[in-house]
């Protein structure tokens, strides 16, 4: 599966707040697929469809020992999305250098105050 077809469907899996919860609930370890759908007001065969979706996504691996279905997470599948995030960290993480390095700059001109960067608040006239 090409990246951009990977990331549609983890974030198409991650849209839904069932499907995120199930996941919050695997982060804390291996469930069965009954354990799993305990919290939920839905039946055994809804849960089964979300499942199936994570799992289609690369989020959860399914085993099989004995009648138990146990459901572990796949932390591998989220890593396009932080891969696809770091871009975006990078990109927002070199523009605060440069405005810091701006404020800087303007700071250490000698004879010229900053401007100050909020509004002009009206000073009391309390004496």
């Amino acid at each position: 599966m090409r990246r951009a077809d990977h990331l549609s469907s983890t974030f198409s899996a991650l849209a839904d707040p069932t499907r995120r919860a199930i996941l919050a609930r695997l982060a804390l370890g291996e469930m069965s697929v009954n354990d799993l759908a305990k919290p939920f007001k839905m039946s055994g065969p809804a849960v089964s469809k979300h499942l199936k979706v994570l799992e289609r996504a690369g989020l959860i691996t399914r085993g099989r020992a004995a009648q138990r279905r146990p459901c572990r997470l796949a932390p591998a599948g989220l890593k396009s999305v932080d891969e696809w995030l770091a871009g975006y960290r990078r990109l927002w993480a070199d523009r605060l250098d440069r405005l810091d390095d701006y404020l800087s700059a303007l700071q250490a001109k000698p004879g010229k105050a900053a401007a100050p960067l909020g509004p002009k608040l009206p000073r009391s006239t309390k004496g």
